[in-house]
């Protein structure tokens, strides 16, 4: 199954705006078909295209300098986030993916509680209506609630943020996730507290990721543990438009200084182990990206925590008022 990547409504773009040079912004997935769009761009419109190398996880990895090196960016894969700030020159293309989720949906559907909230990856967020009539028609109730202003269309999920999710969560029983992989309903497994069914529109495939959920939460609280007795704390700044959480940065460093911690910022747009591997520190708080923390922390010399988890550190919450950490 090939997404699609919207080429006409691309070269429409660049033609009507003018533009004699473009950048292309891909995720990991979508890089192998870096040189046949810029074969095809630069064949139908004659704008010059630059491929950009630099990893690209989501919207919040927004390549802003672009115009260093093209007039316009496209951006491939992941949909605006509303509360960021807006380019004209930017083209979002969301590789939506067309396919039939009445089969397995009817298949399941005995399955299914009596009512459940909606979710889905931006590739599969245009099949939750379709979703919400399939379900419905069986006699159960259907929700997809609205997210916060970072999230672009209800339902939607992002890994940092599962707000669809909690605006809903008092309605439902459940939830059902469509989307691949486990990147994006591990993020709404972190932040409520039902159950979240997996369907994968591409196979059919019913599944859950309550297993790598509890696994990453031990792992979660290891590190909690292991940072107790850190003195030296590198508190992370990304610079990346959407991932820089100043104040929250600001917070975390004075509430590690009140507690009688030695406290270091390093601003930084990538997160690495080899990154940080030169800073002589007992643990680190991340305020990028939370999966940072959570799915990658084995990778890290020193406890990787995020800010809830610092807190806690801290005593300023309790192992009961754990939560994930939402951007």
């Amino acid at each position: 199954m090939l997404f699609n990547l919207q080429i006409d409504t691309i070269e429409s773009w660049i033609r009507g705006r003018g533009f004699s040079s473009v950048a292309l912004q891909l995720p990991e997935g979508l890089k192998l078909r870096a040189t046949e769009l810029s074969d095809i761009i630069f064949k139908d419109t004659g704008a010059k295209v630059v491929i950009l190398g630099y990893p690209c996880y989501g919207a919040c990895d927004l390549y802003t300098n672009y115009k260093s090196y093209a007039e316009a960016l496209v951006h491939f894969g992941h949909s605006p986030i509303p509360n960021m700030p807006q380019d004209d020159n930017v083209l979002y293309i969301e590789a939506r993916a067309d396919v039939d989720i009445e089969e397995p949906l009817k298949a399941y559907a005995d399955q299914l509680p009596q009512t459940l909230g909606l979710l889905a990856s931006v590739q599969y967020v245009h099949l939750l209506p379709k979703a919400k009539e399939i379900i419905e028609a069986t006699g159960r109730k259907a929700v997809i609630g609205k997210g916060d202003d970072r999230i672009c269309y209800p339902g939607q999920v992002l890994g940092c943020n599962c707000s669809a999710a909690i605006a809903v969560q008092d309605e439902v029983e459940s939830y059902l996730f469509l989307g691949e992989g486990d990147f994006h309903p591990l993020a709404a497994t972190f932040g409520v507290e039902k159950k979240v069914i997996i369907l994968n529109p591409v196979t059919g495939e019913i599944r859950s990721v309550d297993d790598k959920r509890d696994r990453i939460l031990r792992k979660r609280f290891a590190a909690i543990c292991s940072a107790e007795k850190a003195q030296k704390y590198l508190v992370i700044l990304c610079g990346k438009v959407g991932q820089c959480r100043r104040d929250a940065a600001d917070r975390i460093e004075e509430q590690l200084r009140a507690a009688g911690k030695d406290v270091y910022r390093l601003v930084t747009d990538e997160v690495s182990p080899a990154a940080l591997l030169p800073y002589r520190v007992d643990a680190y708080v991340n305020t990028a990206c939370p999966r940072i923390a959570m799915d990658d922390s084995v990778r890290y010399d020193h406890p990787m925590l995020t800010i809830p988890e610092a807190e806690i550190v801290l005593g300023l919450r309790t192992w009961e008022q754990y939560v994930f950490d939402s951007i």
